[in-house]
């Protein structure tokens, strides 16, 4: 897609999801909230667009990051806010600063100058319509990188349709198959049913694209293992291999009780060892294509240390 059609898409779409946030529904969580007048829904998130951080990640897949590093902009406010998440200073307690459409362009073009292999847009469904007008000045002032779409998987199939032909690589989650951790852990029972609806069509939009070690055209699918679930994310493995052929895993195993995963037994601790061998093993037995974390990564590129300076 060149980037006069990506303009042109954008143009078509982003009035149409402006008008969403007048009865905002733009997640699974169907708010109805008016945002455009700054009432509040479930992401904690008005009409105006907030960031936390944004800077050169060189901690995303090797596919996503390579060398030079993603140029990952980390958005405040989730739909999803999980009780163990890493990134709670932004998600949930909306930590971060007020920026302009403009602002924001600005921000992917100076990524794009220092060097980023992509622009990584890190939880944006519920500023979609923001984010697209200042996506759409940014191509107009010449970002020719890839766009990344870094999401919880908590999304509805319909507006990932409207990403077809925008959106470059999709780097989802999908975290839960059964509805009882997904209510327990994230407040979502329903989890699954959204998530394996958009990856789906995540998946009929994202045919693989390399050139060389990087990718510039793909999904990808992220799992964290979480203590106490080896056979959750046995589940959720063998629906990725069996539904979206083509698409990378990605299995994590980072997690650490952060938040308030201390109010939640089973969860309060880290990965053990034995456990993580069970998903290595069981990853490597069904074949399944990507990446599998090694079970000691670094804990320093978790969100928690994350500075919310937007670096220079």
């Amino acid at each position: 897609m060149s980037r006069e059609e990506k303009i042109k898409l954008i143009q078509e779409r982003v009035e149409g999801l402006y008008k969403r946030l007048q009865s905002c529904d733009l997640c699974p969580r169907n708010c109805k909230v008016n945002r455009l007048k700054n009432q509040l829904g479930y992401c904690g998130c008005g009409e105006d667009l907030k960031i936390y951080t944004a800077f050169l990640h060189k901690g995303e897949e090797p596919g996503v990051s390579e060398d030079r590093g993603s140029g990952a902009i980390f958005f405040s406010g989730c739909s999803l806010q999980c009780v163990y998440c890493q990134n709670h200073k932004f998600s949930h307690e909306r930590e971060g600063r007020v920026v302009k459409p403009e602002e924001l362009a600005g921000i992917m073009l100076d990524l794009q100058s220092r060097g980023a292999v992509n622009i990584n847009l890190v939880t944006p469904t519920h500023f979609l319509p923001q984010i697209l007008t200042a996506l759409k000045l940014a191509l107009e002032s010449g970002l020719s990188v890839p766009i990344v779409y870094n999401t919880s998987g908590f999304e509805k199939a319909d507006i990932i349709a409207q990403l077809d032909g925008i959106v470059d690589i999709y780097l989802t989650d999908f975290k839960y198959i059964d509805p009882e951790p997904a209510g327990l852990y994230s407040n979502a029972s329903n989890y699954a049913l959204f998530a394996s609806r958009a990856i789906q069509q995540m998946h009929r939009q994202s045919e693989p694209l390399w050139d060389e070690d990087l990718l510039k055209k793909g999904l990808i699918i992220r799992h964290l293992v979480l203590p106490g679930y080896i056979d959750e994310s046995r589940q959720v493995l063998s629906w990725i291999k069996e539904n979206a052929p083509g698409a990378y895993a990605s299995v994590m195993f980072q997690y650490r009780p952060y938040f308030k995963a201390g109010n939640h037994p089973k969860i309060n601790r880290p990965l053990k060892y034995s456990e993580y061998l069970q998903i290595r093993e069981f990853a490597e037995e069904i074949e399944l294509g990507g990446w599998l974390q090694e079970f000691d990564p670094d804990e320093e590129l978790a969100g928690v240390h994350f500075s919310p300076q937007l670096e220079k």
